[in-house]
């Protein structure tokens, strides 16, 4: 006699066209219900589209069709918002107080690191006016959904992505937008997005203390803050700036990247520390946490990123990243 547990595990397999993610990982599967050879299967109906609705259920019969004592399934979708569906057990911010020090780099790096570890990742990009996400994993696909809200866009691996820049017409379109709506905006992404279940959704702000990133910290219920700095003499200053939002929003900072931190020239065995010498531990110092990692000026990472391939990326700096990820989503 089939179960209700062989059902779930049945449905696990059914994926949510246009995200690729199981009805369950999704978070969709609302209940169960087996009596005399019928078994009702109820489902939210947020994010989805009529057509996808009407997918489903086949894709829902064809699983369970051929399950031991189930003679007749019936398939009903109920109305339910995103954000009462969504269960995300951490959110990270990647924040730092000046633009061009590679937070996006430092978001995607992380999300892959993650991934390759067996997390279900998201990317929530904050930076409404400057978003480069899209293009470093390669995806410009529109994103899926209904007038109950929006699906993320999967990248090759599986990372949830959701950014401004896959609802523009084009990618170069100028988002010239004032505060409030950069910050309806953020509000929305996280709100108005099935984002599913998911180990980490790691949130790339604008960079400063302004709107935006006042937004996230105040709006989302973020676990922690990472903070991203170059080696140059300002960084002292912009990365207190940083740390000083992020307490007085009260959130712990959970480690710094120094990222261009050298250029390794194989060919002689030496790394140049191009933009001055190291500041990782001054400021995991200034920052009273770990310094997460150091990446380097690595040409192939640039080529990858431009070709919007990051997920292949597996050089050196990957192994520190990977020790200390884990360590701060244990």
């Amino acid at each position: 006699m089939t179960t209700e547990q062989q059902i779930r595990e049945s449905l696990d397999k059914v994926l949510v066209p246009g995200v690729m993610r199981s009805l369950v990982k999704m978070n969709l599967l609302r209940n169960i219900d087996i009596s005399g050879g019928k078994a009702k299967i109820t489902l939210a109906s947020a994010a989805l589209a009529p057509e996808i609705q009407d997918r489903l259920k086949d894709s829902i019969r064809e699983a369970t069709g051929k399950l031991d004592g189930v003679k007749e399934i019936d398939i009903d979708f109920t109305e339910a918002k995103p954000k009462d569906l969504n269960q995300i057990k951490r959110v990270i911010a990647v924040m730092s107080g000046k633009g061009g020090v590679g937070k996006s780099l430092v978001t995607s790096l992380i999300a892959v690191t993650l991934q390759r570890q067996g997390f279900d990742v998201g990317i929530l990009d904050a930076d409404i006016t400057g978003p480069s996400i899209p293009k470093m994993f390669g995806i410009n696909n529109r994103p899926g959904g209904s007038d109950t809200g929006l699906l993320p866009v999967p990248t090759r691996s599986g990372i949830e992505i959701m950014s401004i820049n896959l609802l523009l017409p084009g990618e170069d379109e100028a988002v010239i937008w004032r505060g409030p709506l950069i910050a309806k905006a953020i509000t929305q992404f996280w709100e108005e997005v099935l984002w599913g279940q998911l180990e980490c959704l790691i949130v790339d702000l604008p960079p400063g203390t302004a709107d935006a990133p006042l937004t996230v910290l105040q709006s989302l219920p973020v676990s922690g803050v990472i903070i991203v700095f170059t080696p140059q003499d300002l960084t002292n200053m912009i990365v207190r700036k940083a740390v000083k939002m992020a307490r007085q929003m009260g959130k712990s900072i959970l480690g710094v990247v120094e990222n261009m931190s050298y250029l390794y020239i194989p060919e002689i065995d030496k790394k140049m520390e191009i933009f001055g010498s190291s500041r990782g531990e001054e400021m995991a110092q200034a920052a009273d946490a770990p310094l997460l990692t150091q990446l380097p000026i690595d040409p192939e990472l640039a080529r990858l990123c431009d070709e919007g391939t990051i997920e292949r990326y597996d050089g050196e700096a990957m192994k520190g990243l990977k020790d200390s990820v884990s360590r701060i989503t244990a």
